[in-house]
């Protein structure tokens, strides 16, 4: 083998334990300095093969063939303790959902420095100093005080970037970039996709890069591996890949990307009627602001979506309206009757009339509970029914969501991550209100899947009458389905106004910096925006 290569994939077969197969004799090189982008739908077996890279596998499934050669080590023919020593230094992974991997009890620094201290890369202050480097190249706030923080105290994005700084700490040979920047604005992701690019030139690692955006590959990666039911379907040089590709499959998959760059506005509601209405309110955390001044309505039947980039004060504004966060000033109506600051303070009925529909449904959903339990419990909360109704309405639900009757008895373990999120939809739906707020409900899936939901999403609100807040950062969903649209920016609304006003020029300057920074399928776009950037 070459000395420059670093891992080896080689007839790679991961089943589950009922001999179902997940990935089929795949084969991956990487060497020093190389990043492959890996993509396909939902259930390709991208993260499969992320993670049988590291001589790991899920509970339930289990690594059936071929070499895992990292450094001329075979790992599959080495001991747990051996691979164990690997995993964090040779071999770092950067997980989709940075929420699930954190330990919430202990904090970031001590999170960070674990790696590099445990395996005996660095010492503590050596650690420290070097996690302090890392939050400050990442643009984290605070970079000497950041660590400080636990992870409930930090929003998502900044959460994200923090695992990518976990990851980094021990200047691992191979980094498995598992989704990495899809918690990120659009501005972020530009500066962290530069970053990891630019460490893994310097340090000469090697990156396995999992995404569904192929904007996003486009922009990082050397290679492009396509994959399609756990088999290899296409693999090339990214520009090769991205602008010829070879097979029906791969080709599917450039034009979806290339066609959503072009759905049309929706059209706007027929009512008008203000579900809920903002009036100049200000929160925070402690004595630190980070929503000041907001002024906004929904209608029945509208979707109004909030965007800007990480730490803008989308996710504070929501837990202001469902009153997980406190406001300090200022008033919110449900249809024209106050709503008390504090969740504890509200009625049931009030807390009935607003849902959450979260970005993570790993994290949202119980994974001990059937979704008969999932989905009935707020049935039961909230309506009193007897439990043969409870049943019948969970089966309701499910139907109305897009899943068959005979999931009810299915955890979440046992669904894809579209399958999930259509859960969580299901959820909210069940308590029947009158006001949804989406949390980046789509930015976990693949854009087939995405747009099923969204799709799912358009379906109920014609249905039904449901108005959405929708919070995002992805400006593509944003043309897709938003009726009227506000940008966020330091905790304060800039622009408001009806979705195809907002991507009109004349701009604000934020507005057209945040639009900008919208990656597109070109393998030189990045390098453009960061010339354009140095010169401004």
């Amino acid at each position: 083998m070459s000395d420059d290569l670093v891992l080896h994939l080689e007839q790679l077969r991961v089943e589950t334990i009922k001999g179902a197969t997940l990935v089929d004799n795949v084969d991956v090189t990487l060497r020093r300095g190389e990043i492959l982008g890996l993509i396909g739908e939902s259930g390709a077996g991208k993260s499969t093969i992320g993670l049988a890279s590291m001589a790991y596998a899920r509970a339930g499934c289990r690594i059936t063939g071929g070499n895992i050669i990292i450094n001329g080590t075979e790992l599959r023919a080495s001991t747990a303790a051996q691979r164990r020593n690997f995993r964090g230094k040779s071999i770092a992974y950067i997980a989709q959902s940075a929420a699930a991997s954190f330990n919430p009890a202990m904090t970031l620094m001590d999170q960070v420095c674990e790696a590099p201290v445990t395996h005996g890369v660095m010492s503590r202050a050596e650690a420290q100093a070097y996690a302090v480097r890392l939050f400050r190249t990442l643009q984290l706030p605070n970079p000497e005080g950041f660590g400080d923080r636990y992870p409930h105290q930090v929003s998502g994005g900044q959460l994200q970037r923090a695992m990518a700084a976990m990851a980094m700490s021990c200047r691992p040979d191979v980094i498995v970039l598992d989704e990495p920047t899809t918690a990120l604005d659009v501005t972020t992701q530009i500066e962290v996709l530069a970053l990891l690019r630019d460490l893994i030139r310097e340090f000469g690692t090697a990156g396995l890069y999992i995404t569904h955006d192929l904007a996003v590959v486009a922009q990082i990666a050397h290679r492009i591996m396509v994959l399609r039911h756990g088999k290899m379907v296409e693999v090339g040089g990214a520009k090769q890949v991205l602008e010829e590709p070879a097979t029906p499959y791969a080709t599917a998959l450039v034009n979806e990307r290339r066609e959503s760059e072009h759905i049309a506005l929706p059209e706007p509601p027929k009512n008008v009627h203000p579900v809920l209405v903002i009036k100049d309110v200000d929160a925070g955390y402690g004595d630190v602001p980070v929503v000041k001044g907001i002024n906004l309505s929904i209608a029945r039947g509208e979707t109004f979506a909030i965007v800007g980039e990480s730490g803008s004060g989308k996710s504070s504004m929501a837990r202001v309206v469902v009153g997980l966060l406190p406001r300090w000033t200022g008033d919110v109506r449900l249809d024209g009757e106050s709503l008390s600051p504090a969740l504890a303070q509200r009625s049931r009925d009030k807390l009935r009339r607003v849902q959450m529909v979260h970005q993570m449904p790993d994290v949202a959903l119980n994974p001990r509970q059937s979704l008969a339990e999932i989905i009935g419990r707020p049935v039961g909360f909230y309506f009193d029914r007897p439990r043969n109704a409870i049943k019948e309405r969970v089966v309701e639900l499910l139907q109305l969501v897009g899943l068959p009757a005979d999931f009810v008895s299915r955890r979440p373990g046992q669904l894809s991550g579209g399958q999930k999120q259509r859960v969580c939809i299901a959820r909210a739906l069940a308590a029947e209100p009158d006001l949804i707020i989406c949390d980046e409900p789509t930015s976990a899936l693949d854009p087939l899947v995405a747009e099923e939901v969204l799709k799912i999403l358009r379906r109920l609100q014609d249905e039904l009458g449901v108005a959405y807040m929708f919070i995002t950062h992805d400006l593509g969903t944003v043309r897709r389905i938003a009726h009227r649209t506000a940008v966020m920016l330091k905790g304060e609304i800039i622009a408001q106004g009806p979705t195809a006003e907002i991507f009109s020029p004349p701009f604000h300057p934020y507005t057209e910096r945040l639009i900008a920074s919208v990656p597109e399928m070109d393998t030189h776009w990045l390098d453009g925006v960061l010339a354009t950037r140095t010169l401004q």
